[in-house]
């Protein structure tokens, strides 16, 4: 399997118009991949919190479109990032799209983790309540969003709903970068999964992007990592590897589930 990350640059000066126009292109372009994988709110940026109601889309808005027939005309299975969606009937929501090669949307996730502790996006939008894979030929995605990544029960839960391959889209700041590196490690080393962390350059409403998207194995080494600008970063992956290392060193057997809380003596 081919997954191609593209690590789009989100500045100030480029309009979200503009910027969708650009980013479809570069969909368009990936006819060798088969997984693209595209950054959260990419068209706003994640840090760029006034902008979320002005810019927020019903669900099968214009990216909804731009991305689905982007990835009809590609003929790729497409992570679309995520989008600020506007609920006529609740809040806003964190959306992550994945579309099919045929350009039907595959699955809607809406992000679980909200960061900004009591501001920003933990204050705007609402919190998602479903985990979300998504079946492809050879492996199983498990769709989770920036924040998430801090959240370990998160990915096992995917991971006991079948994941193999855990893609990580985000707007990561540049100065929690070492957190970005290990945390996507880790994740990839106690479920025994690919991870595909696809995040942006540039800067969001003042805040430095950290880039350096990441392909980890389920052995956690690094496959392939971009640097910190704007980029395509693609690989090959080789899905009977995530059965092969659970099989060699099958550590996910061992779990104990349904401990009892600690007593206080």
């Amino acid at each position: 399997m081919r997954a191609s990350l593209l690590q789009i640059a989100v500045d100030k000066g480029e309009s979200v118009e503009s910027r969708r126009r650009r980013v479809t292109a570069l969909v368009r372009e990936q006819t060798d991949a088969d997984l693209v994988v595209l950054p959260e709110l990419w068209t706003t940026g994640a840090f760029a919190y006034e902008q979320f109601a002005t810019e927020a889309e019903p669900l099968e808005g214009p990216t909804y479109e731009a991305m689905a027939k982007a990835a009809s005309d590609a003929g790729v299975w497409l992570h679309a990032g995520s989008i600020p969606e506007r609920d006529p009937d609740g809040p806003l929501y964190n959306t992550a799209l994945v579309f099919s090669p045929s350009g039907e949307l595959a699955a809607a996730y809406r992000k679980i983790h909200r960061f900004g502790f009591d501001k920003g996006e933990a204050v705007l939008m609402g919190a998602g309540q479903e985990l979300v894979t998504v079946r492809l030929p050879g492996t199983t995605l498990g769709v989770a969003t920036c924040y998430d990544l801090r959240f370990p029960e998160l990915f096992r839960g995917l991971v006991d709903a079948g994941a193999e391959t855990l893609v990580v889209s985000a707007g990561w700041p540049e100065r929690r970068r070492a957190h970005w590196t290990l945390l996507a490690q880790a994740r990839a080393v106690e479920n025994q999964a690919f991870v595909l962390a696809c995040g942006t350059a540039g800067t969001h409403a003042g805040v430095p992007q950290a880039g350096h998207s990441i392909v980890v194995d389920p052995w956690g080494e690094v496959l392939a990592e971009a640097g910190a600008g704007e980029e395509v970063l693609t690989v090959d992956l080789d899905p009977a590897r995530v059965a092969a290392t659970r099989e060699q060193f099958p550590a996910l057997k061992d779990r104990l589930l349904g401990l009892d809380a600690p007593r206080h003596r």
